[in-house]
């Protein structure tokens, strides 16, 4: 049997695990999980909330999407809002030697991190894309977390706001250090991804049935079976292009044959690429090429 949870607050999901009052209503780490019975042997949530987490000594299952987290030693597990997650284990209470970072989005609105967040798009990969750090990595994150946790717990002041907020921010902005780390470091394999994410374009564009459809960063990933933005980060991090700018690149190459070797009209081709404004394609025709596409067939 399960139970559906959508949790809106951090107040909430105190509520849900019985540990009281948070101390900042917009921010929590979370050191031990407590005895919780749900009635239930399975809960899927989803929430408003940021989720971080570093492996400790949990037990059970956690499942993400299609994937289970196996809580391997040394991973960091994020998720954004609104994503669907689910947790299987019994209802005793765990000493952990990990943590659970929780933050609302009323934390950032207004900062500059508020601005940038979308950027870390590590909050919208795959469970089995969980970011493995080194010894060294995760002592560092965990003294920022220590700093992190203490600012949250000190009697709120006009500096708390900023210094909680920019510690975060160090925080996100070092694992994705540690992501560009762990791309190159499976540099191989992501080569072979980069070949095989150019033989399903050349496979996409070449069937009738969807070459007239622009691929989708969500089905670009499933081809590949993994999700969009980490397909398009690990893309950036190879090859020094994301997913969007290679699948734009493939149809300038389409178009440019299209343009030099038919009669079609440029609406026609714009249509048969997939685009549904034929003055959207010329747009980027000449952002890509720095000129229209008919001053281009002009030259052939």
């Amino acid at each position: 049997m399960s139970k559906s949870i959508h949790i809106s607050s951090i107040r909430e999901m105190f509520d849900k695990l019985n540990l009281g009052q948070p101390s900042n209503p917009l921010i929590s780490i979370i050191r031990e999980w407590p005895a919780v019975d749900f009635q239930v042997n399975e809960v899927s949530f989803t929430s408003d909330l940021f989720y971080i987490q570093l492996k400790g000594d949990v037990s059970g299952e956690f499942l993400y999407g299609r994937s289970t987290y196996d809580y391997q030693e040394g991973t960091l597990l994020f998720m954004g809002p609104r994503q669907m997650a689910t947790f299987n284990r019994g209802n005793e209470a765990v000493k952990t030697s990990g943590w659970t970072l929780l933050f609302h989005p009323d934390l950032i609105r207004k900062s500059p991190l508020g601005r940038v967040i979308n950027n870390f798009s590590y909050f919208n990969y795959n469970i089995n894309e969980a970011l493995h750090v080194s010894e060294k990595e995760r002592k560092f994150i965990n003294t920022v977390v220590e700093s992190l946790e203490s600012e949250i717990l000190q009697n709120t002041d006009k500096h708390s706001q900023g210094l909680i907020v920019n510690l975060l921010e160090t925080i996100l902005n070092y694992s994705n250090r540690f992501y560009d780390r762990q791309f190159y470091n499976r540099s191989n394999l992501n080569k072979d991804h980069v070949t095989r994410f150019k033989v399903f374009l050349n496979e996409h564009f070449s069937d009738q049935s969807t070459r007239k459809k622009i691929p989708t960063l969500t089905e670009c990933g499933e081809a590949l079976q993994m999700s969009g933005p980490y397909l398009s980060d690990l893309l950036r991090v190879e090859t020094g292009k994301s997913a969007k700018e290679h699948i734009y690149d493939h149809l300038i190459g389409e178009a440019k044959t299209s343009l030099a070797f038919s009669t079609k009209t440029i609406s026609e081709i714009a249509y048969d690429l997939g685009f549904e404004y034929p003055q959207h394609f010329s747009k980027l025709f000449k952002l890509k090429t720095g000129m229209t596409p008919t001053k281009y067939r002009n030259l052939n």
